[in-house]
């Protein structure tokens, strides 16, 4: 687990956002390594992603300042599937913070960018190494809402 920061925020440039968040480039050095370890990375790992992680469309991408929890938001204005508002792509936590915690201030910041709306995530139960999945999104407020084509998870937050 790390304890030090990775930076500092007044030499890297990166805005604070919450208690635990500062809003970083989606290819910023410190982002893809955690990317890299989440289950939804595509392989190969040794992908560069000088583009960023986070995809098409716009993208808020938060990580602590000791580099041991990520999260990534993206509002597309076109989607494949039926699914609409502000997309959780990626969150991952390996630090010592509550993930609900986590989760609700990345929220709060999410609220500040796109207006009070519709929050969604996927969650592939076969990966998660939880009988409950998506508990950790469950204790911040969100809801199971039902499943994709390809039997993921889809979990919402309104407000």
């Amino acid at each position: 687990m790390r304890t030090a920061a990775l930076f500092t925020p007044a030499e890297s440039g990166l805005v604070r956002v919450s208690d635990h968040w500062y809003r970083a480039k989606s290819c910023d050095v410190n982002v893809v390594p955690l990317f890299q370890r989440h289950y939804s990375c595509p392989k190969p790992k040794d992908t560069h992603y000088t583009s960023g992680i986070a995809g098409p469309g716009e993208d808020m991408t938060l990580i602590t300042a000791t580099g041991d929890a990520l999260f990534v938001w993206r509002s597309e204005e076109f989607r494949k599937d039926d699914q609409w508002g502000v997309e959780c792509s990626v969150f991952r936590n390996e630090g010592s913070v509550q993930s609900s915690l986590m989760i609700r201030e990345a929220v709060e910041a999410a609220v500040v960018k796109w207006k009070p709306q519709r929050f969604f995530t996927f969650v592939n139960a076969e990966k998660v190494q939880s009988a409950n999945p998506g508990y950790c999104f469950k204790m911040a407020g969100w809801s199971f809402c039902g499943f994709t084509k390809a039997g993921l998870h889809i979990l919402e937050y309104r407000n």
